[in-house]
Order: structure tokens, then C-alpha cells, then sequence
């Protein structure tokens, strides 16, 4: 709270005019009465206008020195602050020297992560550690080479993001010729289906003649094969037809070779009684052809 209350009397010093604001040029107006040049003091303006408008508003003011008071030049500014209204000069610079010892660390801290801030690295690099390390040995062992540094790491990384302007420029172009290509792609393709596709209406349509021929020889095919057909079917009929004529005419022959066997086994009995007949008549003809000769022996004699 006594912090708070000094930057409140520190921006009424500077706030001459009571507008209620601070300038550059209520800041470069106590340029004499500060241990600062004027880059350093327009360095401490830049930090606490976070809005970038050009003037600091009390809660500003008041903010930016709580949360930037680490800053070298911002302690100074508080230092001046607190002499300016202090009745017992000597114990207030202990008190501040107290202060500076115990918030250097996290100074280095800010201003390191506040010039990487604008300088955009997080953007670019992945790990700070070692330009961070390069810093600090600077900023403690040639302090007078720091701002050359920072300058050149303002060139390096401005040119890293203009290298990064030029890929990111570079695959915008990139995805607009793939765009364009998949496009053209995508064109080729439309074209060749609707060849396709008409190639294929077009075999369709020939495969459809040649079915349609096929399918007329074939019936041709098959009429002539059912005449043919029809012709062998007359034909069977006609053959079943000569064989029951045969099969009847058999039956006949068979019933006529019956009766002519019939006929011969009568013959045979009846040529067997004639036979008989004939040797009996035989036997009592030579018995009559004995009497005969001997009667006629006996006329004779």
C-alpha cells in the first residue's frame, strides 16, 4: 500500500496541470530532475502505456508500475519518487536499495521476457534458454554491449519473420496451386467418368445388337431344332406304328404256325395209320400172293 500510495504521488508530480493524465511531455519535463536520458524515460512511457494511446491514465500509471516496477528504469523513477516526498531521505534509499536487491532477479526476468515479447520470439523459437543465458552474461559482464545485442537480435528475428511472412506466403500460394490442382483434378476426372460413362452406354448399346443377333439365330436355331424335332417324333409314331403292325402280323403267324402245327401232327398221325394200313395190306397181299402161287402150283401139278 505505501508503493501504491508513492506512484499515486509520483503521477501527481508529473500530472503538473491536474488533467487527469500523463504525456511524453509531462515525462520529458522532469528529465533534468531524474537520473535518465531521454530514450530511457520515453523506454518507461512505452512500458506503462499498455493501451498504446499516448497518454497514462492513473490506473495505468498505477498498474504498470506494480507489474513493470522491475524495470531498471521504472526503479528509478519510483526512487526519484519516494526522495521527492520523503521526509528522512537516508532511510528511504536503504529502504529502496532493499527493494532493488530483492526484485533484480525477477528484473532481469521481466525485461528478458518483455524484449522477447516484442520481439515476437515465442513465434519463432521453441527454446529462449540459451539467448536468455547470452543476455545475461551481457547485461552483467559488457552492459555497454547489451543494446547492440538487442538490436541484433531485433534484425535476426524481424528477419525470421519475414522468412516466416515468406513461407507462410509460400504455402498460402501452395495450398492455392494444390486448390487449383485438385480442381483441374477433380475436372480430368468429371471428364474421363462421363467418357467412361459413354464408352460404356456406347458397349452397352453393341453388346445389346450382338445379343439381340445372338438371341434371333438362336431362335432360328431352335425353330429348326423343334422342326426337326416334330419330324423325328412323326417319324417314331410311324415306326411304333409299323412295329404294332409287325407285333399283330407276328401274333397272326404265330397263331397260323400253331394251327400248321396242329395240322401237321394230324397229318402225321393220320400218315402213321396209313402206313399201318399199308403193312397189313402188305402182309395179307403176300399172304394172298402165297396162296396165289401155291394154288397155282397145285393147278399146275
Amino acid at each position: 500500500l505505501t508503493v501504491l500510495g508513492k506512484v499515486h504521488e509520483f503521477f501527481q508530480i508529473c500530472d503538473l496541470e491536474g488533467k487527469g493524465f500523463i504525456t511524453h511531455q509531462d515525462m520529458q519535463r522532469l528529465h533534468p530532475e531524474l537520473p535518465l536520458s531521454l530514450e530511457e524515460l520515453e523506454k518507461v512511457f512505452v512500458t506503462l502505456d499498455a493501451d498504446g494511446n499516448g497518454s497514462l491514465t492513473p490506473k495505468e500509471f498505477t498498474t504498470g508500475f506494480s507489474e513493470f516496477g522491475k524495470h531498471v528504469s521504472c526503479i528509478e523513477l519510483y526512487s526519484y519518487s519516494i526522495l521527492s516526498t520523503s521526509q528522512s531521505g537516508g532511510e528511504t534509499a536503504c529502504t529502496l536499495k532493499c527493494e532493488e536487491t530483492m526484485m533484480e532477479d525477477e528484473d532481469e526476468e521481466f525485461q528478458f521476457s518483455n524484449l522477447m515479447d516484442r520481439l515476437g520470439a515465442k513465434k519463432v523459437l521453441d527454446d529462449e534458454s540459451d539467448v536468455k543465458q547470452l543476455w545475461l552474461q551481457l547485461r552483467k559482464d559488457e552492459p555497454h554491449l547489451l543494446s547492440n545485442f538487442e538490436e541484433f537480435l531485433v534484425r535476426i528475428f524481424s528477419q525470421l519473420q519475414e522468412a516466416d511472412n515468406e513461407k507462410n506466403e509460400l504455402e498460402c500460394a501452395l495450398k492455392k496451386k494444390i486448390a487449383a490442382y485438385d480442381e483441374e483434378i477433380q475436372h480430368l476426372y468429371e471428364e474421363m467418368e462421363q467418357q467412361i460413362q459413354k464408352e460404356k452406354e456406347q458397349f452397352l448399346l453393341k453388346d445389346t445388337e450382338r445379343f439381340q443377333s445372338y438371341s434371333q439365330e438362336l431362335e432360328c436355331k431352335l425353330l429348326s431344332k423343334e422342326q426337326e424335332l416334330e419330324q423325328l417324333v412323326q417319324k417314331q409314331k410311324r415306326l411304333e406304328q409299323q412295329c404294332t403292325e409287325l407285333l399283330s402280323g407276328k401274333e397272326r403267324t404265330k397263331v397260323e404256325n400253331t394251327k400248321l402245327k396242329l395240322t401237321n401232327q394230324e397229318l402225321l398221325r393220320d400218315l402213321e395209320r396209313t402206313s399201318h394200313e399199308l403193312n397189313l395190306a402188305q402182309q395179307q397181299l403176300q399172304v394172298l400172293q402165297e396162296e396165289a402161287s401155291r394154288l397155282h402150283e397145285e393147278k399146275e401139278m
